[in-house]
C-alpha cells in the first residue's frame, strides 16, 4: 500500500495504534489474531478507498507491480536529490534484484538485523550490528523499535552467531572492504539478504583504508582510491552534531564546514562584537574586498546573492570559514537591524547557524563538533604525496594563510592577491589619496605610504614560506572598490547638505562623490582593472613590485630561500604583458643593484581572458609562467555573471542543458579547451613554460582530474582545501595508470 500503491504510510500506522489501542498492546506482535483480520479488513478498506481500486491479490500481479515500483522509485524525489548531492547522472538508471522471502517474524526463534563489518563512524575493527527477535527488516531499518546490540544474540542463539561471524568475516576479506549485511534468520536458521560496500564517516574511511593496508587486504594505491576527496573537508572544519536538533528556515550554496554566531549586518561591527568576545555571523547582501576585515571577525558569512566563486565565497574558503551565498529566500533591512524569511524575523544579535556541507541557514545556536586530523590521516596524505606528480599549492594572502597551507603541506603559494593587503588595519585612507589623487605626483605621494605596508607584508610570507615559490598578482580589482558604496556616500551627503554641515567635510564628500561617479563602470569585472591600470598608472605597479623585491632582498639577507614570481593579471595582449613585464623587470633590477642582493625570479601572466588563450604562442615569448584564472575565464568564455549565475544554473543543470555548474567543477568541453589550447600553443615557444590553475577549480576534485589529464604542473587551491587536492592528484594519477595498464592488456 505505501512503496507500491502510494497510499500515504501514516494512514496505515494510524489504524495499527488504534488496534493496539482497543486491544491494550503495547508491541504490533501482542495483537492476536482477530485483531490482525480486522486490521487486515481495514487496511484493504483504506487502499480502496485511496486508489479506487480493491487491493490487489494474485501473487504474480503483486510481483510484477512491486518490481515496478522499484524501477519507478529511480524517479522519486529522495533519489533525484541524492543524485544531485552526489554528482550521479540521471541516465545511469538503476536494477530490480528478484528472491525468495524469507520470515524473521515468525517467533522468538526468528529475527533479523544489520550489521557493519567495522564501525562505520569511527572505522574500529569490531562488529557493528543491531538485531530484533520476531521482525522483519523494515522494523529495523525504519527506526519502529529499538533494537538490541549483536553481543546479546551470541547469548540467546550462540550457533546463529557464530555462524554470523564466520560469515561476515569471508565477506570482507573476499572483497576487501568493509560491508554492509542485511540479515534474516527463520526458525534458527540464519539467511544473508544482501551485502555491499558501506558507508562511512571521512574519520572511519581512512582508518579503514590504512588498517587494511597494514593487514595486506589491499595496496596503498588500492586505499587511495578508496577515499572520496571532498570527504576530507569534513576532517578539517567544525561541523554541527549530527545530533542537534536543527530548524532550518532557508538554503543556498554552502561551502567549508559550519559555525554558529550571533547575526550582524556590517563589517565594521562584526570587528567591533569580534574584539568584545561576541562569535558573530556577517549577514550582507554580497560583499566586497571593503567588508574583508569584518569578514576574517566572522564565524561565518551568509549572503543574499552570489554564487560559489562570489567574493564572498572565494575569501571564506581562503580564510577556511563557512559560508552559505546566493541564499535568495533571505531579505535583508539592514537599516532597520533585521533579515526575514517569509514571516519569520531574524534580528542583529539574534544566534543563527550555518551549514556549509548542506547550505542551510539553521535558527538559533546548535552544537559544533570540531574534528582534529589523526595519524592515520598524515599517514595517508603522505601516501597520496608519493602517488601524485601534479603539485599543490595555496591561494594565500596573509602570513596566517600562509603559515596554515604550509601546515596542509602546499608546496608552495600559487596565488597572493594584493588587492587584500590594502584593506589592513591604517591602509584604506592611502588607498583612497592615491585613487583620489589627481595627478601622479599625488598618486606617488599616497604610494609612498603604502610601500613600507606592502613590503612588511611580503617579507612575513616570504619567511613563512622559506624558499617555496609565491606567485604574487600585482592589483586586479577595479579601484571603485576600495571607495565607499555610491549610495552611502549620497546619503551622507544630502544629510550634510540638509542639516547645513560642515562646509570642509561636505566639500571632502563632494569630491569623494564626484570621484566615484567618475569611476562608475557599467560592467567593472570587464573594465579598468588588471594590466589595464597597470598600463593607465604605471606606478600602482611600480610600488607592488619594489614591495616584493625589497621584501625578497631582506629575505635572504636573513639567511631564508626566497622565490618570487610576479603575476600580471588579466592580459589579452602581447604588448601589455611586454610593457609590464619591462617595468616588472626594471623595478626589479633597480632594487637588486640598490640592495646589492641577487634574487631569482620569475615574471608571467594569468591566462583568464579567451583572447589570451588563442595568443597563448605570443605571450609565453614574454612569459616564464600561465596561471589560469578559471573563474574569469570560465565568466567569459560562457558570457555568465558567475555573481548572478545562481539565479538560472541551477534550473540548467536540472534541465539537463548543463552537467553541472561551470564555476565549481571545469567545463571540460569549453573552457577546459581553452586551458589545453594554451598549454600547446605555450610550450610549443617555451618549452619549459611552468602552467598552474589558481581558479576556485583548483580545490574540485574532478577539475584536478582533468588539469592533470591535461598535463599542468599544479593547481592553486585556499589552504583549507590542499589536503583534498592533494589525494585528488593522487588519485588521477593512479587512474591514469590503471587506464594505462588495461589499454596495454586489450592491446595483447
Amino acid at each position: 500500500g505505501d512503496v507500491v500503491l502510494g497510499v500515504d504510510r501514516l494512514k496505515f500506522e494510524t489504524l495499527l495504534e488504534r488496534q493496539k489501542a482497543l486491544h491494550g498492546a503495547r508491541l504490533d506482535t501482542d495483537l492476536g489474531a482477530s485483531a490482525l483480520r480486522e486490521l487486515v479488513r481495514q487496511y484493504k478498506a483504506l487502499v480502496l478507498k485511496e486508489t479506487g481500486k480493491p487491493f490487489p491479490e494474485a501473487p504474480l500481479q503483486q510481483l510484477r507491480m512491486a518490481i515496478d515500483a522499484v524501477f519507478n522509485s529511480w524517479y522519486g524525489q529522495r533519489a533525484v536529490e541524492y543524485r544531485k548531492i552526489y554528482g550521479i547522472p540521471h541516465t545511469w538508471g538503476t536494477a530490480a534484484n528478484v528472491q525468495a522471502m524469507v520470515f524473521g517474524n515468525t517467533g522468538d526463534r526468528s529475527g533479523t538485523g544489520v550489521a557493519f563489518t567495522r564501525d562505520p563512524a569511527t572505522g574500529e575493527r569490531r562488529f557493528y550490528a543491531e538485531y530484533l527477535l520476531n521482525a522483519q527488516g523494515e522494523d529495523v531499518v525504519a527506526g519502529i523499535r529499538t533494537p538490541h546490540p549483536i553481543a546479546k544474540l551470541k547469548q540467546q542463539m550462540p550457533k546463529v552467531y557464530r555462524e554470523l561471524e564466520r560469515i561476515y568475516k569471508k565477506l570482507e576479506r573476499h572483497f576487501r572492504d568493509m560491508q554492509d549485511i542485511e540479515f534474516t534468520i527463520q526458525d534458527g536458521t540464519l539467511y544473508l539478504l544482501q551485502t555491499r560496500t558501506g558507508k562511512r564517516t571521512a574519520r572511519a574511511a581512512i582508518r579503514i583504508a590504512v588498517d587494511m593496508v597494514r593487514e595486506g587486504l589491499i595496496t596503498k594505491q588500492e586505499a587511495l582510491l578508496r577515499v572520496d576527496p571532498s570527504q576530507i573537508d569534513q576532517l578539517l572544519h567544525p561541523m554541527i552534531d549530527p545530533k542537534a536538533k536543527a530548524q532550518v528556515i532557508a538554503k543556498g550554496l554552502g561551502s567549508t564546514g559550519a559555525a554558529v554566531g550571533k547575526v550582524v549586518f556590517s563589517p565594521e561591527r562584526a570587528e567591533e562584537w569580534s574584539r568584545r568576545g561576541e562569535k558573530v555571523i556577517l549577514v550582507r547582501h554580497e560583499t566586497s574586498p571593503e567588508d574583508v576585515g569584518g569578514m576574517h571577525a566572522s564565524e561565518g558569512i551568509l549572503t543574499a546573492t552570489g554564487g560559489l566563486t562570489s567574493h564572498a565565497a572565494v575569501v571564506a574558503r581562503g580564510m577556511g570559514k563557512c559560508s552559505v551565498v546566493g541564499c535568495g529566500e533571505i531579505r535583508i533591512r539592514e537599516q532597520e537591524g533585521f533579515f526575514s524569511v517569509g514571516d519569520l524575523v531574524v534580528r542583529e544579535g539574534n544566534p543563527i547557524a550555518l551549514n556549509g556541507n548542506t547550505g542551510e541557514v539553521i535558527l538559533g545556536a546548535v552544537h559544533l563538533i570540531k574534528p582534529e586530523p589523526d595519524a592515520d590521516f598524515l599517514t595517508f596524505l603522505r601516501w597520496a604525496d608519493t602517488a601524485r606528480t601534479l603539485g599543490v599549492r595555496a591561494n594565500a594572502d596573509t602570513p596566517a594563510d600562509a603559515a596554515q597551507a604550509v601546515k596542509f603541506g602546499a608546496e608552495g603559494i600559487g596565488l597572493c592577491r594584493t588587492e587584500h593587503m590594502f584593506f589592513g588595519e591604517g591602509r584604506i585612507p592611502h588607498v583612497r589619496a592615491m585613487i583620489l589623487a589627481r595627478d601622479e605626483g599625488a598618486r606617488r605621494k599616497a604610494l609612498e605610504q603604502l610601500l613600507p605596508m606592502q613590503r612588511e607584508d611580503f617579507l612575513k610570507i616570504f619567511q613563512v614560506m622559506n624558499g617555496r615559490p609565491v606567485t604574487i598578482r600585482l592589483l586586479d580589482p577595479p579601484l571603485h572598490e576600495f571607495l565607499p558604496k555610491y549610495h552611502e556616500v549620497l546619503q551622507d551627503l544630502t544629510r550634510l547638505r540638509l542639516t547645513r554641515g560642515d562646509p570642509d567635510a561636505i566639500r571632502e564628500l563632494e569630491t569623494l562623490f564626484q570621484r566615484i561617479s567618475e569611476l562608475h563602470e557599467f560592467n567593472p569585472m570587464l573594465g579598468h582593472r588588471g594590466c589595464r591600470l597597470g598600463i593607465t598608472f604605471p606606478e600602482i605597479y611600480e610600488m607592488q613590485v619594489q614591495a616584493i623585491f625589497e621584501a625578497a632582498c631582506a629575505c635572504k639577507r636573513q639567511g631564508k630561500r626566497v622565490l618570487p614570481e610576479v603575476m600580471i593579471p588579466l592580459t589579452g595582449t602581447r604588448q601589455e604583458l611586454a610593457d609590464l613585464r619591462a617595468l616588472s623587470v626594471r623595478t626589479a633590477e633597480e632594487v637588486m643593484r640598490r640592495e646589492r642582493v641577487r634574487v631569482r625570479y620569475l615574471i608571467g601572466t594569468m591566462i583568464e581572458v579567451p583572447r589570451a588563450a588563442l595568443v597563448a604562442d605570443q605571450l609565453a615569448e614574454e612569459s616564464a609562467f600561465f596561471s589560469f584564472g578559471t573563474n574569469d575565464l570560465t565568466q567569459m568564455t560562457f558570457g555568465y555573471s558567475r555573481d548572478d549565475a545562481g539565479k538560472f544554473l541551477p534550473r540548467y543543470v536540472e534541465k539537463g542543458i548543463l552537467p553541472g555548474d561551470p564555476f565549481a567543477s571545469i567545463d571540460a568541453e569549453g573552457v577546459g579547451q581553452l586551458v589545453q589550447m594554451a598549454k600547446e600553443r605555450g610550450r610549443k615557444v617555451r618549452p619549459d613554460l611552468k602552467l598552474g590553475v589558481c581558479g576556485e577549480h583548483g580545490g574540485d576534485p574532478r577539475s584536478i582530474a582533468f588539469f592533470h589529464q591535461v598535463g599542468l604542473n599544479y593547481v592553486s587551491c585556499s589552504p583549507y582545501s590542499i589536503p583534498v587536492a592533494r589525494l585528488a592528484a593522487a588519485q588521477a594519477r593512479l587512474k591514469e595508470v590503471k587506464s594505462q595498464k588495461s589499454g596495454v592488456k586489450s592491446q595483447e
